[in-house]
């Protein structure tokens, strides 16, 4: 079986040779979060930062953009404030200056209808570790691009309720931000304890019992995505999913009844995992198949696919898809199961459509191709109490500073169909063809009928997974608790005080869905209802 190594070195891999897992280093047990120590190990104020229009270097964000303005006459803030960009739009801005070398008075021409920088493709840093993206512009600077207006309205009345609306905007964020900062704290909090309880023993958090260590630090410098994907290194999780039928069958069926899709085609498999779709895309037709996954795993995928005599059709490719080499320079269709708990948990869509925009031929298709978000209204008060009122008396000790904490993440589990009081609401639709990466962080209003009069105790979410492009015979399945269980359970989002609703009416709210600065493959979800703000961390 030809094998293409990290980096895209081809391989033989012929019967009779060493199994490639056996040359695979043991992998060492670590549950450490580097988002705890991370505030720890960076001093915002050692930096280096290369100027945007020359090679002179500066020490601080600051000290940067005001030699822009200073020595290039380019006011970078005010730039940002003038087209209105948001914080996908400065990135994309920052990104393009530095890799097409743009000057200074290039880009003070520019035309402001059609900037050239509006293109996804400026997402990926143009410098590595570039600390002009690690900063949130608007908060540093006091921007407030999503909501200055230019032309303020000569109306004295209409300009004060304008100013009224910004600043309650600033709040919104500012509150999101405190929020943010206390999860931090209180992890930071954990990981000092963490540190306290083993340095007795000459241990870092997450050591095996006996082993040494040179300090704890050593033991938490691992990449925190590097970690992700050493989680999926694990067979356990590969196990879980493989025997969820509702996904895996779903997957088959849309392979095996379609084979007029992937007949002689060539398919991309993105985190091929151990395999199984690369192998069902081999047996409908595919011409070829290229799995790509940068975990462990994909080892002992080597050994499954040759023993199931697919070598010839499939070849496997270690490492990120953002970094190989495919060995060809367009595929016809691409594949992925990257789902994650409210759909958008863990990111991995993200490499899904970097994949789609380099490698994708014209004509052809991504599946599953589409996707859909939905709400619903639980009324279960019994888990209300069993969540909260529990830390009001803890075996006699009163620990009700813990709701606050709880309150914050989002939970993952199975409700029973009993326990919806709502009809469902779709709150956002994803088309994998079309959809842009900025895309898959919005606000949308909703509205979920009641079908119940009571408490509604919290907001759950699912998501619809979709094959119909091209399908003759389309396949969908739902994660939904009114369908059979998946992996993916549900996601609540409790309410700390419950709303009374009645049969027939509307509950209106908000969501905003976006990813942690600090922690991207993570989520966080705020939901607004009756004049009430609950901000969620998924992660």
């Amino acid at each position: 079986m030809n094998v293409l190594t990290e980096g895209g070195i081809m391989a033989q891999y012929t019967e009779g040779s060493a199994s490639a897992a056996d040359e695979v280093p043991d992998l060492s047990d670590s549950d450490d979060d580097d988002d705890q120590w991370q505030c720890m190990d960076e001093d915002p104020n050692n930096v280096t930062i290369t100027c945007l229009f020359c090679d002179r270097l500066l020490y601080s964000v600051q000290e940067t953009f005001l030699h822009c303005q200073s020595n290039h006459h380019v006011d970078i803030p005010s730039y940002v404030k003038r087209h209105k960009l948001d914080d996908y739009g400065y990135i994309k801005l920052i990104n393009y200056i530095r890799s097409a070398k743009c000057s200074a008075d290039v880009l003070l021409s520019l035309p402001e209808d059609s900037p050239p920088w509006d293109n996804d493709g400026y997402m990926r840093p143009a410098l590595q570790d570039d600390p002009l993206l690690q900063i949130d512009i608007e908060e540093l600077y006091g921007l407030d691009v999503d909501t200055e207006d230019p032309d303020p309205d000569p109306n004295p009345a209409a300009a004060l309720l304008h100013r009224a609306q910004c600043a309650e905007e600033r709040a919104g964020r500012t509150e999101e931000a405190l929020t943010r900062a206390l999860e931090d704290l209180h992890r930071l909090k954990v990981l000092v304890q963490s540190l306290v309880l083993n340095v007795d023993s000459g241990r870092g958090p997450g050591a095996a019992p006996g082993s040494s260590s040179t300090g704890p630090v050593a033991e938490l410098r691992e990449d925190e995505d590097e970690a992700y994907f050493i989680s999926y290194g694990h067979y356990g999780i590969h196990e879980e999913m493989l025997k969820d039928r509702v996904r895996t069958e779903s997957y088959r069926d849309f392979m095996y009844f379609n084979p007029d899709v992937f007949r002689d085609k060539v398919v991309l498999d993105v985190g091929c995992g151990t395999g199984i779709l690369s192998m069902f895309a081999a047996r409908s037709g595919a011409r070829k198949v290229i799995g790509v996954d940068q975990s462990e795993i994909i080892y002992q995928t080597m050994d499954i696919v040759r023993s199931n005599n697919l070598e010839d059709t499939i070849t496997l490719i270690k490492g990120r898809i953002e970094e190989v080499h495919l060995p060809v320079e367009k595929v016809d269709i691409i594949i992925s199961e990257w789902m994650g708990y409210f759909l958008l948990f863990e990111s991995m869509l993200d490499s899904v459509l970097y994949a789609r925009d380099l490698y994708l031929a014209e004509g052809g298709s991504v599946y599953p191709d589409r996707c859909t978000i939905n709400l619903v209204a639980v009324g279960d008060p019994q888990m209300h109490r069993e969540r909260l009122a529990f830390w009001d008396d803890v075996y006699g000790f009163q620990m009700a500073c813990m709701k606050k904490a709880v309150l914050l993440e989002a939970s993952v589990e199975m409700l029973k169909a009993e326990v919806l009081i709502s009809e469902p609401a779709v709150i956002q639709t994803i088309d994998c063809n079309t959809v842009s990466i900025s895309e898959l962080e919005f606000t949308t209003d909703f509205s979920l009928k009641i079908t119940d009069s009571t408490q509604c105790t919290a907001i759950a979410g699912y998501f619809d997974i979709f094959f119909d492009k091209n399908c003759s015979n389309k396949v969908m399945f739902s994660t939904g608790p009114h369908c059979a269980k998946t992996h993916w359970k549900q996601t609540v989002f409790l309410l700390e005080k419950p709303i009374h609703v009645q049969s027939g009416e509307e509950l209106q709210g908000n969501i905003t869905v976006r990813k942690k600065r600090k922690d991207p493959r993570a989520l966080l979800i705020t939901i607004s209802l009756n004049n009430m703000k609950h901000i969620y961390s998924l992660q």
